[in-house]
C-alpha cells in the first residue's frame, strides 16, 4: 500500500492558482520576447526605424520588455493568493502570528 504524501506536498487551490498565473504571465512575456527576437532575426532593418523621440525601435522595444517584466512581476505579486496557515484563514493567521511573536 503506498504511503500518502505529506500535507505540504499536496497542491492546494492557492498553489494551483499561483502556478497557472505564473505560467500565463510567462507565456505573455515569451510572446513579447519572441517578437523582439524574430524582428531582429528576419527584419533587422526595421529595428533602425526611429519611432519615439529620436529613439529607434530596438531601444524602445528593449526598454518596453524591461518595463513589461517589472509590471508583470508586480502583477503576479498582487494577484498571488496566500495559503492559510494551520487551516485558518490567511488574514486571521497572519495577524495572530505576528502579534504573538512580537509580544514575546
Amino acid at each position: 500500500m503506498p504511503t500518502p504524501l505529506p500535507k505540504a506536498d499536496v497542491p492546494t487551490a492557492a498553489r494551483q492558482y499561483n502556478s497557472r498565473l505564473g505560467i500565463v504571465l510567462f507565456v505573455v512575456y515569451l510572446v513579447l520576447y519572441a517578437g523582439f527576437v524574430f524582428i531582429n532575426a528576419f527584419a533587422a532593418e526595421k529595428m533602425e526605424t526611429v519611432v519615439l523621440a529620436g529613439l529607434n525601435l530596438a531601444i524602445v522595444y528593449g526598454f518596453g520588455l524591461i518595463i513589461a517584466a517589472i509590471l508583470m512581476a508586480l502583477l503576479y505579486g498582487v494577484m498571488c493568493r496566500n495559503e492559510p496557515i494551520n487551516g485558518s484563514p490567511a488574514s486571521d493567521a497572519s495577524n495572530s502570528d505576528t502579534n504573538e511573536g512580537a509580544s514575546r
